[in-house]
């Protein structure tokens, strides 16, 4: 959530910048001040209604003492009617506080200067490419028929135990998904993050925390009868670790990761991009957090790419990243760095991860401060990565590892999981 202080500062700039986004922030921006304008006219008239009824309360006792009980009865007809005044304030000043709060929470974060303008996709900036080349053999086939051909994923048994885009993995299968996610654990904790394991439901104020409420309620399950949210990433529990909580200058940086399956409905998901391991409502995925001061968040976002970078190496996938223009990032984030692997055998690239700094949009909805060497009390910053979301890593790795007859298991993993190859 955007600041008061910015949008009232400069409105200008968070017009033009937003527009970098394809968002006309205007009317809200106009709305925002002038709800702000009203919240401090009311806010006003309060505090001198307040000092009239001191002064009329005041009064009364000294005019019982003088014995003009005609003039206390009028001083105390005159404070009822400032009450009633002063309740009628209060009642516009919450109405009012209401709706610029509604207002606010329209606005996405302000992209960085160095995002690019773009309508989607096709006006995202490739900024890095790398991993070997793909040579498939003769009649190399796509994952999901691989998946049946080696008996380890049947999604023809998901779609009987709950719908489609819920596979079960079996065998070899179930064993590479924990052997990814221990992977992913370990050399994250390696670089510094530390483990949690947080709940895999979260109430409504977490999710408007971290932006998802009230901008994807359609993309997230929910839970009527409790009103909680199953997690869409564990981003959303792990920074809400954070919560209301103000931090020390010494306390910096905050580095966590986790493993949790996520659920997305993904509505409106339909076609062949769909198909097997593309684009599923259960995965699996291991993600890091970072909460920094504002000054060091850029360079903590440098070593996370760096860090999640490392992981597609180690795994000896073709991958490139990108730079998402305005109109493709989210609805919070500053600035968003995406992963792909290519996957050979569909002819596709298939995202397997964000890198994102949030600068203090989420900070702000999640009142996360802390305080500085003066004393003074600051936003932080929050950055998120997955590292790596399972399903598309999954896809690849079968694809691009696929021989005459077996499947080759990259050389790290084997020791997670007990095998060198799938046949």
């Amino acid at each position: 959530m955007l600041t008061l202080k910015l949008l009232r500062d400069d409105p200008e700039y968070v017009i033009r910048k937003l527009a970098v986004k394809n968002f006309d922030a205007r009317a809200i921006v106009e709305n925002v001040i002038a709800l702000d304008d009203k919240r401090k006219a009311l806010q006003t008239e309060s505090d001198a209604l307040l000092a009239q009824q001191k002064k009329a309360a005041a009064a009364i006792g000294q005019l019982m003492k003088e014995g003009k009980k005609a003039e206390a009865e009028a001083a105390k007809a005159e404070v009822s009617a400032l009450k009633a005044r002063s309740n009628d304030l209060l009642a516009q000043a919450d109405e009012n506080n209401a709706e610029l709060q509604n207002q606010l929470v329209l606005l996405p974060n302000i992209p960085c200067d160095q995002v690019p303008e773009g309508k989607g996709a096709e006006d995202n900036v490739v900024v890095k490419m790398g991993g070997p080349e793909v040579v498939l053999p003769e009649g190399a086939l796509p994952h999901w028929e691989l998946a049946k051909k080696y008996d380890i994923i049947d999604f023809d048994l998901g779609v009987k135990i709950t719908g489609a885009g819920f596979p079960v993995y079996k065998g070899k299968g179930a064993k590479l998904q924990r052997a990814l996610i221990n992977f992913f654990l370990d050399r994250n904790t390696a670089a510094g993050y530390k483990e949690v394991e947080p709940p895999v439901m979260v109430n409504a104020a977490s999710g408007f925390g971290t932006g998802q409420l009230p901008d994807k309620e359609a993309q997230m399950y929910h839970a009527n009868l409790d009103d909680f949210y199953m997690v869409p990433t564990a981003e959303v529990p792990v920074t809400n670790i954070f919560r209301d909580v103000i931090l020390g200058a010494d306390q910096f940086p905050q580095k966590l990761t986790a493993y949790t399956p996520c659920f997305r409905r993904e509505a409106g998901s339909y076609g062949k991009d769909v198909r097997g391991l593309n684009r599923l409502h259960q995965f699996d995925k291991v993600e890091i957090v970072r909460i920094e001061k504002p000054e060091n968040s850029y360079a903590a976002l440098d070593e996370m790419i760096a860090h999640v970078e490392s992981l597609v190496n180690a795994l000896g996938l073709k991958y490139r990243i990108l730079r998402l223009c305005g109109g493709d990032m989210s609805f919070t984030s500053a600035i968003t760095y995406d992963f792909e692997l290519w996957s050979a055998a569909q002819g596709r690239w298939l995202e397997i991860s964000s890198v994102s700094n949030f600068e203090s949009y989420q900070a702000n909805r999640l009142k996360c401060r802390y305080k500085d060497e003066d004393g003074k009390t600051q936003l932080v910053h929050t950055l998120n990565g997955s590292s790596l979301a399972l399903p598309r890593v999954v896809a690849a790795l079968l694809e691009d590892n696929q021989k005459e007859g077996y499947i080759e298991i990259p050389e790290v993993l084997r020791p997670y999981t007990g095998f060198d190859r799938i046949d």
